[in-house]
């Protein structure tokens, strides 16, 4: 088993980007998708991890069936929100 406790970055060798033939910003957006679909990470955070803004984080989510995590909550502001905005 192996315990670090440091805050160093995460270095993945250029050798082992090749093995699983992908680019740094590839491997960044797969991260970032895993974190936020098991709920690691939030929105916010995944999209800043993978370096994206939330239109392309979202369609990047969509391209791997991940649904965005949302409550009933979340949904009634989103509507009332909408409301709003369409009554002035």
């Amino acid at each position: 088993m192996i315990t670090t406790t440091t805050t160093e970055d995460l270095v993945i060798k250029k050798e082992m980007l090749e093995t699983i033939n992908m680019s740094r910003d590839e491997v960044l957006i797969e991260l970032a998708a895993h974190l936020y679909e098991t709920k690691r990470l939030t929105m916010g955070q995944a999209k800043r991890m993978a370096g994206l803004d939330q239109i392309s984080f979202q369609k990047e989510l969509a391209k791997r069936d991940i649904y965005i995590h949302m409550t009933v909550e979340d949904v009634m502001g989103d509507v009332e929100r909408l409301r709003t905005a369409f009554k002035k």
